[in-house]
């Protein structure tokens, strides 16, 4: 049995759809000879007539009918091949892992990572939240190709890793009007014996801003603590207590979660880190990041 011949199939079909020899030779670029020699060898592969003449015109006959039939189906399936891929290759994208601390802000995070969505070769971004140690762990064996933190890599971790110092931010303490609207005296003593949001334990500011309250005597009920920044703002939003975050965050932050800034604390200062395993960044999208962040967040520090 021989084997088909798709250029016989595809003349045939292209005589089949034009109506005649002459114009398909000239959608395929050959000579009506060419067009007419083929169509003859591909009946006689197939033992079958595929057209009659029916005074100047071909008139396609029921075999004719039932490989056009085929035919249709063969290439339109191949028109579809051709489409998935050329899809598949627009749509192509190169994976960028990124961990991100809990205590690091979301808002923050959003306005670093914004310009690897607009860079000129498609990325996907793959974020990973969790505690800093962890995702150094995924840092380590390249499941991750770069972390933000708020703090530098530990020194005792055994992880061949590299801080790169974005910038630094004082912090700025927000509530929800339903606070703010009651508060006594002036900034810092009005946050006496009011609710209060603290960040979790892993988060690098838990420390300083509770040696900050006891320095200054300030005494105000803490009310919750949130490894999850984005989850302490939201409480803090429903009015569960005032909270902290970076100041030149400040115009976001109340924008986003309607909340007002009460006072900033000058001596509190949160720090943003990329942690990769390369000492010089060389990875397009992360330069592009690092250099965001430098310039929009933090002024060109």
């Amino acid at each position: 049995m021989n084997n088909l011949n798709y250029k016989h199939l595809r003349y045939f079909w292209m005589v089949a759809k034009t109506g005649s020899i002459a114009k398909a030779a000239e959608q395929l670029y050959l000579t009506p000879q060419s067009i007419s020699g083929q169509l003859t060898e591909f009946a006689n592969v197939l033992g079958v007539e595929l057209f009659r003449r029916a005074g100047r015109n071909l008139e396609i006959t029921e075999a004719g009918r039932q490989v056009l039939s085929y035919a249709d189906e063969i290439f339109s399936i191949g028109d579809d091949l051709l489409e998935a891929i050329h899809d598949q290759r627009e749509k192509k994208s190169t994976p960028l892992k990124i961990g991100i601390a809990d205590s690091v802000s979301k808002l923050v995070v959003y306005r670093l990572l914004e310009p690897a969505l607009r860079f000129s070769e498609p990325i996907r971004l793959i974020c990973r939240e969790g505690r800093l140690v962890p995702l150094l762990a995924e840092l380590a064996v390249h499941r991750l190709d770069m972390i933000i933190a708020d703090r530098p890599m530990p020194n005792h971790l055994h992880v061949r890793g590299f801080n790169h110092l974005l910038g630094e931010s004082d912090l700025t303490v927000f509530g929800a009007q339903s606070l703010t609207e009651n508060l006594m005296g002036n900034f810092p003593e009005c946050l006496n014996n009011v609710p209060f949001l603290l960040p979790g334990e892993d988060a690098s500011i838990r420390p300083k801003l509770e040696q900050w309250l006891d320095s200054n005597n300030l005494h105000p009920i803490i009310s919750g603590e949130f490894d999850d920044s984005a989850l302490m703002k939201s409480f803090g939003q429903a009015g569960a207590g005032l909270f902290v975050a970076p100041s030149n965050n400040a115009a976001h932050i109340c924008e986003q979660y309607n909340v007002k800034a009460i006072g900033k604390i000058d001596s509190v200062v949160e720090q943003l880190y990329v942690i990769t395993t390369e000492r010089q960044l060389t990875h397009p999208a992360i330069l592009a990041i690092s250099q965001k962040g430098r310039e929009d967040l933090f002024g060109g520090v």
